[in-house]
């Protein structure tokens, strides 16, 4: 019999609702369950697409005995990850603190109250290298709870502090965050930069868009130092090259997947997620411009090419593309020479030698293709198609369908810049009408202004970060939408300070008041895979003062000051605050355009850095350049406004 979750809108949720134990959605009937059978509650965090999460699901809450242990001594709480990114970051926070590690599926115990005492990651269900088997921890827990209850009242009481204590600002001087100071954070990751194959660190290796995008604002500060300028420029160009060939891009659908298991890019974790994607489509149209790389623009096509055909559900984007088919991860992905000969025939020998698809393999006796830097692509054309629908016919990784408003939001942002400067109005209209239909769906408003929604067709809040990506969606998309999108930005960021203001010190909370049952209101300073809530309303702020919203200058330099100490300790944890520090800081430019200007989007993309366009009806044709509250006397066609911005 199925359990609570049948009727949840959460594919991952629903993942779980044939399973034996009595699960619990995340609500405060379940917490009243713990207390009143006077047992801990385990709350179990993961996402639809995670293979680990769907290994665990398995083993061990597909397994009758195991789920009566849970059952019979805990109350259960199953948590979609991408719907509660606030449940998420508490547990996953909490979990880091006493493992020093944290990942997917998040298994965090607590009290009835809610606090966290004790968690992991993934449990096998028996002995396996010295891990702890599941059902031996779910005993100790719940003996635990029984005999010496003080203790993990003592382990809840400390995490709570130590989660208190995060939310504050990391200490630092106001200097840190000023042209000197976002040098030296630049430079920290130039050092830090892996000069073989790209990107930073090792394995797992992860794409950077964000640190990315901080290293091409500061490449375009005229002062800079031919050095500094040179090693931007090699570093940004060799990570999205070595992306772009290894096995993280998808070669034959397009795309790119979640992370490489490797310090190389060759073996990819399969999963792709919509957020990551957005980043990237943003970070290469960038590097397009900037670095003057004909392949970069292609790679955004290959991104956009890829969301249209599979990702695309009625006005808006899914989630995420699962890691497994079929309990295998990565089956609909692999090949081998014999299944590329069955499809291209006599093509096959050269088609496996460019994509280093050998007899051998990558991954466990098959390939994830990659491609050779100095093959030619546009040769390999027609046989990627050709493999591309005989892989059609393969079983398919599972999609999330469900449309978070916050990750739409990345896309609609970054696909109107990848088309502002490549020059694909298309791909403008596209967001703009990705933006009205989030505007319509998952916007409205109640006493205190905006009230946002996290999921479309869901009442679940929202958090911080999805009303500061709306509201830079809303910015980038003025140059299309008019003075409405800017008034939309500003009311979601009015919105952000009702819901989210912390009175008492800096930042705004992640989660608002309404969301209860956390024992802490955290703040989120760090970027992760996608930019922390207080940076991406940095960056908002940033924008919205450039266009003369005059309540937006003042929240921008509060906010700023407390990224001091970020900025100087971890910059790699906070590039998105500093690529909007950056670009404050020189000065954003706004270009006024007369509503009938020519062609404005695609001759904008030849202009310096990222630039806020808005439509001025009084002007009576051409252009105007404001940066600040200085205006340039208007020009009439794009050459003279290039001059004017000095490029």
């Amino acid at each position: 019999m199925p359990n609570r979750l049948a009727a949840e809108p959460s594919l991952y949720l629903r993942q779980h609702a044939d399973q034996p134990v009595d699960w619990w959605p995340w609500c405060a009937e379940a917490f009243a369950e713990a207390r009143r059978r006077d047992v801990p509650v385990l709350v179990s965090v993961g996402y639809a697409s995670c293979h680990w999460c769907h290994v665990m699901a398995r083993e061990s809450f597909d397994d009758p005995w195991i789920a009566d242990l849970m059952n019979r001594h805990f109350v259960c709480v199953k948590v979609d990850r991408e719907e509660r990114p606030d449940v998420d970051q508490l547990h996953m926070d909490a979990v880091q603190m006493i493992q020093h590690q944290g990942g997917w599926p998040l298994n965090s115990f607590c009290l009835p109250d809610g606090r966290p005492f004790f968690g992991g990651t993934y449990f096998p269900p028996d002995d396996r290298g010295g891990r702890t088997p599941w059902p031996q921890l779910l005993m100790r827990v719940a003996e635990h709870y029984r005999t010496r209850r003080h203790e993990l009242e003592a382990n809840a009481e400390a995490v709570v502090g130590n989660l208190l204590h995060q939310a504050a600002a990391p200490a630092g001087q106001a200097g840190e965050t000023d042209a000197p100071g976002r040098l030296a954070a630049a430079r920290t990751l130039l050092a830090d930069a892996d000069p073989a194959h790209g990107g930073f660190g090792g394995a797992p290796k992860f794409p950077p868009p964000m640190a990315l995008d901080f290293l091409l604002a500061v490449r375009e500060r005229r002062d800079l130092d031919p050095s500094t300028r040179d090693g931007i420029t090699q570093t940004v160009g060799l990570c999205l090259r070595r992306m772009d060939e290894g096995g993280l891009h998808d070669q034959v659908g397009g795309g790119f997947h979640r992370y490489c298991v490797d310090a190389d890019w060759t073996v990819p974790h399969f999963e792709k997620l919509l957020c990551d994607n957005a980043l990237l489509l943003g970070a290469y149209a960038k590097a397009a411009v900037a670095l003057g790389e004909p392949r970069f623009r292609e790679v955004c096509a290959d991104i956009v090419g890829w969301l249209e055909r599979e990702m695309r559900v009625g006005p808006a984007y899914a989630a995420s593309l699962d890691a497994d088919t079929d309990h295998e991860e990565g089956l609909t992905y692999l090949w081998t020479p014999a299944q590329v000969a069955e499809v291209l025939g006599d093509r096959a020998e050269a088609f496996c030698l460019a994509h280093g698809i050998t007899a051998e393999g990558n991954l466990e006796g098959a390939s994830v293709p990659t491609f050779r830097a100095g093959a030619d692509r546009a040769a390999f054309e027609a046989d990627r198609a050709r493999l591309l629908s005989a892989r059609a016919r393969r079983p398919q990784p599972s999609r999330d369908d469900k449309v978070l408003a916050g990750w739409n939001a990345l896309l609609a942002a970054n696909l109107a810049r990848a088309g502002l400067l490549l020059g694909e109005p298309a791909w403008v209209r596209r967001a703009g009408d990705l933006l009205d239909h989030l505007a319509a769906t998952v916007v409205a408003r109640d006493t205190r202004g905006l009230a946002v929604r996290a999921v479309a067709g869901s009442e679940t809040p929202a958090t911080l970060p999805d009303l500061a990506w709306l509201a830079e969606a809303s910015l980038v998309l003025a140059a299309s939408g008019g003075q409405a999108r800017v008034d939309l930005a500003a009311e979601l960021v009015d919105a952000a300070y009702a819901r989210f203001e912390d009175p008492r010190s800096a930042g705004l909370h992640s989660s608002a008041n309404e969301h209860g049952l956390l024992p802490v209101r955290q703040k989120s300073w760090w970027d992760q895979a996608v930019p922390s809530g207080n940076s991406a309303l940095l960056a908002a702020l940033a924008g919205l003062e450039a266009l003369g919203v005059a309540s937006a200058g003042p929240r921008f330099r509060s906010l700023a000051a407390a990224y001091a100490g970020a900025a100087r300790q971890i910059p790699h944890g906070v590039p998105r605050a500093l690529a909007a520090l950056e670009r404050a800081g020189q000065g954003i430019p706004l270009v006024k355009q007369a509503p009938a200007a020519p062609t404005p989007h695609a001759a904008l993309g030849e202009l310096r850095g990222e630039i806020l366009s808005l439509p001025e009806a009084s002007l009576g044709g051409g252009f105007q350049l404001c940066v600040g509250s200085t205006c340039l006397p208007p020009v009439g066609d794009m050459a003279s406004l290039r001059r004017q911005l000095g490029t």
